[in-house]
């Protein structure tokens, strides 16, 4: 996509950049003197979030959550897409590899109200639609969660798939965790920005409360599996009882039977006419005698 002007006014233009080229950054650098290094950060798909000065430039490079590029969880570029902003006095330059659904939001809100916008304002609505996309994502993931929950204590199902799907939250959570706690450092530069006390302290505020949200997601499907396995643990352990039972009831008795089952030609009672019968209730009365050892044990 070609370069785009979003915002053209008195005090402010705003240009977005989508799927830059080698060309397109090559134009940036040409026109704006924008770092080369700079501007190669954000056509990297898993570099981290961070916030650079070079001269009056100033760089925030942020990751957005998105499922657009969701598949393996094995990085933080499975789960979130990089939004590279450059403000230059009242010029702001956003660059990113994809639609980015904070642009696009932003856009149509800019548009509407193009009066008193400015290249800081600007940044950090984009800022606050970032944070909002990990709020977002940190409400799909407790919903997920919560109907886990009531189908493991509910309706009393443990199959591994769950134990799959608790796993695959972990991963997503911890990434995003990951993601947020290395972007403090570009949260707290916004104070550099020409922007009142109040503004920031929003920002930051924002952020807090997505960072404690993921703490506690992490929190509670660490908690969840480990209850799932020791759900498991016990299911495997009465099926263990349930066959100790059976075995201790079944084996003096299938003693008995091996006993008298030896092909010796003199045994005893083999030649008694009750002798059948007193064996079997020699067993009925073993029986007896265990089930009420058992109930006095309270096993």
């Amino acid at each position: 996509m070609p370069i785009e002007i979003l915002l053209k006014t008195d005090s402010c233009e705003w240009i977005d950049v989508e799927g830059a080229t080698e060309q397109d950054l090559q134009f940036l650098h040409q026109h704006y003197d924008i770092n080369e290094l700079l501007l190669e950060d954000t056509i990297d798909p898993n570099h981290l979030p961070k916030y650079e000065e070079d001269g009056g430039l100033k760089f925030f490079l942020t990751r957005e959550n998105t499922e657009l590029e969701r598949t393996n969880l094995n990085s933080i570029s499975d789960v979130s897409t990089k939004l590279g902003i450059f403000i230059i006095d009242q010029l702001i330059i956003t660059v990113h590899r994809m639609k980015n659904r904070s642009i696009m939001e932003l856009k149509k809100e800019v548009l509407l109200h193009p009066e008193g916008q400015t290249a800081d304002k600007i940044a950090l609505n984009l800022a606050l639609k970032v944070m909002k996309s990990y709020d977002e994502e940190a409400e799909n993931i407790l919903e997920i969660l919560d109907n886990l929950e009531n189908e493991i204590f509910l309706k009393n199902s443990n199959h591994s798939s769950q134990l799959r799907r608790l796993y695959k939250l972990k991963r997503k959570s911890g990434l995003n965790t990951r993601i947020l706690n290395i972007s403090a450092d570009w949260i707290d530069k916004f104070r550099k920005l020409n922007l009142t006390d109040s503004e920031t302290t929003d920002l930051k505020d924002k952020y807090k409360d997505v960072v404690a949200d993921f703490d506690h997601l992490n929190a509670q499907i660490t908690n969840l599996i480990s209850m799932f396995l020791a759900l498991s643990d016990q299911k495997a352990n009465q099926v263990m009882k349930i066959l100790a039972i059976y075995s201790m009831y079944f084996l003096p008795i299938t003693f008995i039977a091996g006993v008298y089952g030896m092909n010796f030609e003199i045994m005893p009672e083999l030649k008694q006419p009750l002798g059948y019968y007193a064996v079997l209730g020699l067993m009925a009365l073993i029986v007896i005698i265990t089930f009420i050892y058992v109930r006095r044990k309270r096993w």
